[in-house]
């Protein structure tokens, strides 16, 4: 339950993030906010997260100021070596704005630094080139196909002939093994995005995809 409510800013968009991950909505202050969440939420180590969790008081000089509500706290599931990272407070800024308000922010960072170590969590920073890279433009782009799902004859199509090639293909070769001509590419299209969303097929999404993206099926 976020702590403070997000109002009305006519310098920087807000609005409201879908997450079925958190079986709810969440509201942000800006689109990198939003660029961040889109990212917690396609990956897979992260349970759930909150938007404006905490507030966190702040001394200057000696007197206490308005308190500092960080922008986004972030839960971590058991790894695979059986420990839970611990969670991460965090705040999302761009690079630009942390140069040119370094003073104005740093009283509120110390004390969140503070108060993350107190609660076994982390602090953090966020910018812009930790979150907008190829991968968020590719997840932007596949998770349009999430919801959408094709039909179940083409889903198995597409699946099958993984199986048969037994590891990966290109896009480029997958599309000539199963269309005959561009119509056909539009109805295959769309079910291959809807597996690599659903991660029932994978693919390097480091990288910006392309005919030469190379796709296998989940080992999971």
């Amino acid at each position: 339950m976020p702590v403070r409510k997000i109002p009305k800013n006519y310098l920087s968009v807000t609005g409201i993030f879908s997450s079925a991950k958190n079986g709810k909505s969440l509201g942000y202050e800006s689109l990198l906010e939003r660029d961040l969440m889109i990212l917690l939420e396609f990956d897979d180590t992260v349970e759930r997260f909150e938007e404006q969790p905490v507030k966190i008081p702040v001394v200057i000089n000696g007197k206490k100021v308005k308190p500092y509500t960080p922008d986004i706290l972030i839960h971590y599931l058991l790894s695979s070596s059986n420990k839970t990272p611990r969670p991460v407070l965090g705040e999302v800024k761009v690079i630009d704005d942390l140069e040119k308000n370094e003073a104005k922010y740093a009283a509120r960072f110390e004390a969140a630094t503070v108060y993350a170590d107190e609660h076994g969590w982390e602090w953090r920073k966020f910018t812009e080139n930790d979150i907008r890279t190829d991968y968020l433009v590719n997840l932007k782009f596949l998770r349009e196909y999430h919801n959408a799902e094709p039909d179940a004859a083409l889903l198995n199509e597409v699946i099958s002939y993984l199986q048969n090639s037994r590891g990966s293909v290109t896009l480029e070769s997958l599309l000539l093994g199963l269309c005959q001509n561009d119509e056909r590419q539009l109805h295959v299209v769309p079910a291959i995005w809807h597996l690599l969303v659903t991660k029932r097929i994978v693919a390097n999404l480091n990288k910006p995809l392309d005919m030469q993206t190379k796709l296998s099926l989940s080992q999971e």
